[in-house]
């Protein structure tokens, strides 16, 4: 009987084929981060950017003496991270709006659609939010009693467009956002400025829709993709502010005014009231495509911006995405100026006269280090993956990060068993522990730097020729890996795996029984910026596996 069984089972092998991979096992992350820039900041000082790394799209509003923001995150899930504050400087993430699957499918998106420059807003005790789901629904409004969450399921909006606001006036609401304009567009990049009141009861637009601003400030000078709207009131006016220019280096920020809210509005001849795009971009380190802002007046009285600006390592090279800014707003003329002409952004300034309650709030600026040793009951809510998962992609064990992979970075039809943080500086150091077993030919497990879904690399163990392997593959716009360098290793031990980021180029080591070898070193990483990837994205870095005998065609 025995050996009877013995036979069967052995059969039952030959017809499987080769073991599938054993999960990842990851006992550690660590991440040093160090500013390209030296800033020494005063004693009532705050630093720029106040968020530092992949946080665009900043939308911020105040209930009381609590400030909330919120920024985009296109399609990375969890999404739309939200922070609390109490004095603007530091900030303390208290959820992502975007926590179950069933509120957005991004299934088949690449890395930048989905979620566009979301809006957060207070009124009658509740929290709105409103944004774009590109691909993937359109305009939508969500709610929540608290800003950590649970926030609603969507409810769509139908009309055209991108970047929605709320603005409240008593108990009335109206939506501001970019839609097409009501002409056939003259150029490209040619969009307008609509308004339409918003029943907030029913969660529904109503009455008619009004085009407030047509291309931009000028429209015989074609300026494009005036987007990112907010509606504010002062002393008689209405003041419409938005973005101008694109999301690059020529991003701006402009303003107009009108004494009705549907207008007329017309721009202040002094725009725009914040831009960089004036300024020398070979100046040692440059803040660069400064836009995308809201204003919010603090109980004090005094007014801010936050906005979106980048800090590049060389010509419009940036790997860690767009970041959140502060600045001081003032008025003068009736109307608000952020930063005067051919003025550079400060990386230090005078902080906001407010309370500090959140002194001990993780660092999200300057230079800073976390390790996290996965030995918690959930991973913090800083860790995001790509595209809205049908199943978990990990499991936490025994203090350790387990991946079972099935679906690779690259393949649109599902989310990767890739779990990562946002790469918030230049300089930074990342490091991770991997206990893994490749069983067939391509299996691989380690840590991958994704900056799209045609635009990453990977750096970790892996099976090549039948035999185990350290490897870094790297695609650069490119649905097909790229070998880089190789060398043998033993997989039933543990292996140390070091990035060393500095700008555009990286150093991989491994280590072995507390051994370290540098596998490759000084490799161009230039083509995981936003300038050479494309999207709207920033780098993110993490634990991945991927078990290539359970796969699917890579979806282009």
């Amino acid at each position: 009987m025995r050996k009877t069984r013995r036979a069967a089972l052995l059969l039952l092998a030959a017809i499987a084929g080769p073991a599938l991979a054993g999960p990842a096992r990851f006992s550690d992350f660590r991440y040093d981060g160090r500013a390209q820039e030296q800033v020494t900041p005063g004693p009532d000082d705050y630093r720029n950017p106040i968020l530092s790394g992949y946080y665009p799209d900043p939308s911020i509003t105040r209930v009381g003496e609590t400030y909330y923001l919120v920024n985009s995150s296109f399609a990375h899930y969890p999404g739309l991270p939200v922070f609390r504050s109490t004095d603007m400087v530091h900030w303390r993430q208290i959820g992502n709006a975007i926590d179950r699957p069933d509120q957005f499918d991004f299934s088949g998106l690449r890395s930048s659609r989905g979620m566009f420059a979301p809006d957060i807003s207070f009124h009658d005790g509740l929290f709105y939010l409103v944004g774009t789901c590109v691909d993937c629904g359109g305009n939508f409004v969500m709610t929540a009693k608290d800003a950590a969450g649970p926030w609603s399921k969507p409810h769509w909006l139908p009309f055209e467009g991108i970047d929605p606001s709320i603005y409240w006036e008593g108990d009335r609401a109206f939506i501001v956002n970019n839609r097409a304009p009501a002409e056939p567009p003259r150029y490209e990049g040619h969009r307008a400025i609509w308004v339409q009141e918003f029943d907030w009861h029913a969660l529904k637009m109503t009455g008619t829709a009004t085009q407030i601003v047509n291309g931009g400030v000028d429209i015989r000078q074609k300026p494009s993709w005036i987007e990112g709207p907010h509606l504010l009131k002062r002393e008689g006016y209405y003041y419409l502010i938005a973005a101008e220019g694109g999301t690059g280096d020529q991003h701006s920020e402009v303003v107009f005014r009108a004494r009705e809210l549907r207008g007329p509005f017309t721009p202040y001849a002094g725009n725009p009231i914040l831009s960089q795009r004036s300024l020398d971009p070979a100046r040692p380190h440059p803040v660069t495509s400064a836009g995308h802002a809201k204003l919010m007046q603090t109980q004090a009285g005094d007014w801010w911006a936050i906005f979106l600006a980048t800090r590049p390592y060389g010509p419009d090279l940036y790997n860690i995405g767009r970041e959140t800014f502060l600045l001081p707003v003032a008025w003068r003329d009736g109307w608000p100026h952020i930063l005067e002409a051919g003025k550079a952004i400060p990386y230090a300034a005078k902080r906001p006269a407010l309370p500090v309650r959140d002194a001990d709030a993780p660092p999200t600026s300057g230079n800073f280090a976390y390790r996290d040793q996965f030995d918690g009951p959930r991973l913090s809510m800083d860790w995001i993956g790509l595209r809205t998962p049908k199943a978990p992609l990990y499991r936490l064990e025994a203090g350790g990060l387990v991946l079972d992979g099935t679906t690779a970075l690259g393949d649109l039809s599902g989310a990767p068993a890739f779990i990562g943080r946002r790469q918030q500086h230049h300089v930074a150091t990342i490091s991770t522990d991997l206990t893994y077993r490749p069983e067939t030919e391509g299996d691989r497990a380690g840590l991958a730097a994704v900056q799209s879904d045609r635009s990453f690399l990977f750096f970790g163990v892996t099976r090549k020729d039948g035999k185990p392997r350290i490897a870094l593959m790297l695609r650069k716009d490119s649905d097909r890996d790229r070998l880089v360098a190789a060398a043998p290793i033993d997989p039933a031990k543990p292996v140390r795996l070091t990035i060393a980021l500095d700008g555009g180029t990286a150093r991989f080591a491994y280590g072995v029984d507390g051994r370290e070898a540098v596998l490759a070193r000084d490799v161009d990483i230039r083509f995981l910026s936003t300038h050479e990837a494309g999207g709207f994205v920033g780098t993110v870095v993490g634990p991945y596996a991927w078990s290539a005998r359970v796969t699917r065609p890579i979806s282009n």
